[in-house]
């Protein structure tokens, strides 16, 4: 049966119309972020109320941007965060990688049982395991270069251990890795490679899409951590961007500072995700044909 071009022009143009006012809906927090950093407290207050809270500010002032910087170590937090972020996602994909590829192709007793407690994990909160963390964290040992320490409070260390392996990750590879060719992996197999060989030179150069996908996710959550480092980092100099948001409620409440803070922290996660999002656009692709 043939289309009528008239209808599918109008299908095609109430598809775009509903998706660009539900982009609308996303964009406008962002904007408003923006658009309020560069204005005084009283026009930014008298503002919110209307649209023109969404409108270019008529002179662009940097007060804010000053006002956040004299009021919080911004750099300092954003490195912390970037630091942490950056490691916890290598480490994440390496060790998840690894284990999705022993569930995914190696056969050992247990493999199923063991997948099935990892899944498992995904409907535990956090908050419910977060004190029992604080407990087993604040007691264990560490060798450091000038000897052995007890606890790992107020370090980078444990920002970023318990946050090395999660459930989610390992199952996104678990379910890319069986996507994959069987063909490929018997053909490396036969020609006498090693499973440590067929893992990186088969196995992770196809999972380009996959590792764009759990880095993006990992870097949200860790990049967004609030309640772990508010209970387990006391000092400045190891506290990450959430937890330094704190310095902006203090007292007077500055919103243009806020939302000049807000701003800053968020240019690492817009360069991250701009840098991958043709990898992550890609995995989506890939998941909609295989489905």
């Amino acid at each position: 049966m043939a289309l009528n071009p008239d209808n599918y022009g109008l299908r095609l143009f109430v598809r775009y119309l509903v998706l660009c006012l539900i982009a609308l809906i996303f964009i406008f927090p962002l904007v408003f972020m923006i658009n309020s950093s560069f204005k005084p407290d009283s026009q930014l207050l008298a503002d919110t109320s209307s649209l023109r809270a969404f409108l270019p500010v008529g002179d662009i002032s940097f007060n804010n941007y000053f006002g956040a910087f004299r009021r919080a170590p911004v750099g300092l937090f954003v490195l912390n965060s970037v630091l942490v972020t950056g490691t916890t996602v290598l480490l994440s994909l390496l060790i998840c990688s690894l284990a999705a590829f022993s569930f995914a192709f190696l056969r050992w007793k247990g493999r199923d049982v063991v997948l099935s407690i990892v899944i498992a994990t995904l409907i535990i909160p956090f908050e419910t395991i977060a004190i029992p963390l604080l407990l087993l964290v604040s007691k264990l040992p560490w060798i450091g270069l000038d000897g052995l320490h007890w606890g790992w409070l107020n370090t980078y260390r444990v920002q970023i251990i318990p946050w090395i392996a999660d459930g989610l990750t390992i199952f996104l590879f678990v379910q890319y890795f069986k996507g994959l060719p069987g063909e490929l992996i018997e053909a490396s197999r036969a020609e006498g490679a090693s499973w440590w060989q067929v893992y990186y030179r088969v196995v992770m150069p196809l999972s380009g899409p996959v590792l764009a996908t759990a880095a993006i996710l990992k870097f949200l959550v860790m990049y967004n951590q609030y309640l772990w480092p508010l209970i387990v980092v006391q000092q400045e100099n190891y506290r990450p961007v959430m937890v330094g948001l704190g310095y902006f409620f203090q007292l007077n409440v500055a919103w243009g500072e806020v939302m000049a803070y807000l701003t800053l922290i968020t240019v690492p996660v817009l360069i991250f995700y701009l840098f991958l999002q043709r990898a992550f656009i890609a995995s989506i692709a890939s998941t909609g044909v295989k489905g």
